[in-house]
């Protein structure tokens, strides 16, 4: 009885390797599993954010270097006054500021994938030590080659607006290949977490009690204790019957 109440309160039917030694080793070891399993879904979660924060940037990149290239188109009208030349000279850097902005503020975790001179991510994939490497994607202006562009005259508007459309070309392939890092570390974290239910899953069959089992066995042994009891009672009862006869 002891036993089985015990199994019901901790809800385990091997609590130690006195319980079922081979069972509880098995069992132990799987329970390592799991806990190196949830470091590793913490991991990739930190990958997923860094990737998902370069990705948001990038599109904010993007957009910025739009509004530029029509500030370049518009520029590149001959004929125009100088406050002209001047206004959209200053909205251009203004943008190009933001830019730079963007690029070296799109950090997570002490991880920056499109700032300058960035490297590349290795996100821990499985426990044994496998990565998958996000590549580095650098788009601030220098890199994209629009650093020096001025919308000064018409004749440098044109040149920016060329330079600007390299530059956008090179932010859309960034995004592409940050998007299929980042689906990579969605799809190894999906399975982390599936893989890991299931362990979970299989330590319950090995060591979980059956608690509608075990109630029926405790009910069972509590029946078979009153038996018992009143099989005491009659058994102690018979010889006061016998002496009663000599009355």
């Amino acid at each position: 009885m002891e036993e089985i109440q015990n199994r019901i309160t901790t809800g385990l039917r091997v609590n130690g390797p006195k319980d079922d030694a081979a069972t509880f080793a098995i069992a132990q070891n799987m329970r390592g599993d799991i806990a190196g399993m949830n470091a590793l879904k913490t991991t990739l979660g930190l990958g997923q954010s860094t990737v998902n924060v370069a990705i948001d940037a990038g599109k904010a990149i993007s957009n910025l270097l739009t509004e530029m290239k029509a500030k370049s188109v518009q520029a590149s009208q001959a004929g125009m006054g100088s406050d002209s030349y001047s206004a959209l000279q200053n909205e251009f850097r203004a943008l190009r500021a933001q830019l730079t902005t963007i690029a070296e503020t799109a950090e997570f975790n002490g991880k920056n994938l499109i700032t300058a001179g960035a490297t590349d991510l290795q996100v821990l994939s499985i426990i044994e030590g496998s990565t998958i490497t996000v590549a580095a994607q650098s788009l601030d202006p220098t890199t994209l080659l629009i650093h020096t562009a001025t919308l000064a005259t018409a004749n440098s508007a044109s040149q920016a607006r060329v330079l600007i459309d390299s530059a956008i070309t090179t932010v859309a392939n960034s995004l592409a290949s940050l998007g299929s890092a980042a689906k990579r570390v969605d799809i190894q974290a999906t399975f982390t977490s599936k893989l890991m239910d299931i362990v979970k899953q299989g330590v319950g069959n090995l060591v979980d009690a059956v608690s509608a089992e075990e109630s029926a066995n405790l009910q069972v042994i509590q029946i078979k204790q009153q038996l018992g009891v009143q099989a005491l009672a009659i058994a102690n009862g018979s010889p006061q019957s016998i002496l009663a006869l000599f009355q």
